[in-house]
């Protein structure tokens, strides 16, 4: 079983630099386009679903990958949303730094909970989906974090529109890309 982790494509927000965390904000032309280029690095015929966080932005992205792939809409989940920034929704990320130095305080989601809810998500899609290669349409925070997990160390920042691939294997789960790089075995 594989899943092949998409951040969604750029948004308003995005480009902008702020945080939009929960926030439902939809994505911009270069985001359709982000999510059409994610389809090539998926490949066709790899994959059996595609599901994907409940926010627009990540069911649109979704959507344009399943056409793209010849696949129909999975289901959203819950868990995949991306982190809540409380009272930093919609500022910028400077500002935000000074109000709330390392994104603590000020209602902010905290990053243990985010991946806390990642790794559930994860055993969700993998019961609900088992021996089955699944792409999974969410956020950069809650992909980068979750991914940090099996990684072993902190993931640089997950660019939009690309994607990370986690494969299981007997011993468990192994992460092979993020940001479309294959990672080298060791």
């Amino acid at each position: 079983m594989k899943l092949g982790f998409v951040r969604h494509g750029q948004t308003q927000w995005n480009l902008e630099g702020r945080l939009q965390g929960s926030s439902d904000i939809p994505l911009n032309d270069t985001g359709r386009e982000q999510a059409r280029q994610a389809v090539q690095v998926l490949g066709a015929g790899d994959w059996d679903v595609i599901v994907s966080s409940p926010l627009s932005r990540a069911r649109e992205t979704a959507q344009i990958i399943a056409e793209g792939l010849g696949l129909e809409l999975g289901p959203a989940y819950d868990l995949l949303i991306e982190r809540d920034y409380g009272q930093g929704e919609g500022v910028e990320e400077t500002v935000a730094a000074e109000r709330w130095p390392g994104k603590i305080g000020g209602g902010i989601e905290p990053l243990d909970s985010v991946v806390d809810r990642g790794l559930r998500a994860i055993e969700r899609i993998a019961a609900d989906y088992p021996d089955k290669n699944v792409a999974v349409v969410c956020h950069g925070t809650i992909i980068r974090y979750t991914l940090s997990h099996f990684a072993g160390h902190t993931l640089d920042t997950i660019r939009n529109g690309s994607v990370a691939l986690l494969e299981r294997e007997s011993t468990g789960w192994v992460l092979r890309m993020v940001n479309d790089e294959v990672l080298s075995q060791s």
